[in-house]
């Protein structure tokens, strides 16, 4: 990892990189910025975390539509890919001294080289790609169960792959609060109640273990 670009406090930053590719792995789906003509654009997009010859690479593929894989071809200006985990908003009355508010979130930045990808290429990123979402259903949509007319829509879409050079990681869960408000904040993520809230105190909890 190298000079951090994303603003990231001491206590929220993480180093270890099998703990991060496992939140890419899980929170796949990114945002890709790039510019095109000093002017940032970005995409939401399903991403792949692959490994090949000692390099990590995130591939993906796009509408052909789409004028931001054009900002690819030179091969020569970085992307940022951005990964967002559960975010949940803290309360200062869930202390027990007086403080402000704020928010806790997991997010991985990642920078790298882009490059288009061939035809034969973004076949096999897609039959991998399918499998992973499609191999658990009861009637699974397969690569190699498509008919041919289907399979022509490739035509649509352009596929690349970004050769990581460095990631930064931002996990803020409140490691900077001592032990009681800690628990206490948990307790009262949980008794919000919604999706977001009960995700953040399940997350946590499980980094409780970390904080002794």
């Amino acid at each position: 990892m190298g000079e951090s670009t994303m603003y990231v406090p001491k206590y929220f930053k993480v180093q270890d990189i099998e703990e991060i590719k496992d939140f890419i792995n899980k929170y796949s789906f990114g945002t890709i910025v790039s510019t095109h003509q000093g002017k940032p654009i970005a995409t939401h997009l399903p991403l792949e975390l692959n490994q090949k010859d000692g390099a990590h690479y995130i591939s993906g593929h796009m509408a052909y539509g789409n004028p931001q894989w054009k900002t690819f071809e030179s091969g020569q200006d970085d992307v940022l890919v951005i990964y967002q985990g559960p975010h949940a908003y803290i309360s200062s009355s869930w202390y027990h001294h007086e403080n402000v508010s704020t928010w806790n979130y997991q997010a991985v930045h990642v920078y790298g080289t882009p490059k288009i990808i061939d035809e034969q290429e973004l076949e096999q990123d897609l039959i991998k790609l399918m499998e992973k979402y499609e191999k658990h259903r009861e009637n699974p949509v397969l690569w190699k169960t498509l008919s041919p007319q289907t399979k022509k829509q490739i035509k649509g879409i352009v596929g690349f792959k970004i050769k990581i050079k460095e990631i930064q990681a931002a996990y803020k869960l409140s490691q900077n609060r001592n032990e009681e408000d800690y628990h206490h904040i948990i307790k009262k993520l949980q008794v919000e109640g919604d999706p977001q809230s009960l995700k953040m105190a399940e997350i946590m909890e499980k980094q409780s273990s970390n904080r002794k």
